[in-house]
């Protein structure tokens, strides 16, 4: 019990010479441990910020720059696994065609998965 009573009285001396003559905080105190104690969420911001913000953003730009890029003739993937030849090119919409008989197929541009670099070549036909 008389241990305990000697820390008190230590921590109340250290708490007294600490806030100064009139019982105020030195100036900064407060500022300083406010940012001790934001620091932990800041670092964790940054983390996330690294690690999954900034790579999904660059995905989102280089699908937005291949979509921008269709054009015509291009042979593409959609993301429903369908695969055609762009045939036409409206605002947010492509026609397909797909299959040996060329069947047209309307697609949001949004659908397109990927754009193939070469057009798939048979030796008796070419495939769309």
């Amino acid at each position: 019990m008389k241990f305990l009573s000697l820390m008190a009285l230590e921590q109340a001396a250290v708490d007294a010479t600490a806030m100064g003559a009139e019982g105020e905080m030195p100036a900064g105190a407060g500022l300083l441990g406010t940012l001790i104690s934001l620091l932990p969420m800041i670092l964790i911001f940054v983390v996330f910020y690294f690690m999954l913000i900034r790579p999904q953003r660059k995905k989102e730009k280089k699908v937005q720059e291949m979509l921008n890029a269709l054009k015509v003739g291009d042979r593409v993937n959609t993301i429903g696994g369908i695969f055609g030849t762009i045939t036409a090119i409206k605002d947010d919409t492509l026609e397909l065609s797909v299959g040996k008989d060329n069947v047209k197929l309307i697609f949001a541009r949004w659908a397109i998965q990927k754009v193939d670099d070469v057009a798939i070549e048979n030796d008796s036909e070419v495939l769309n």
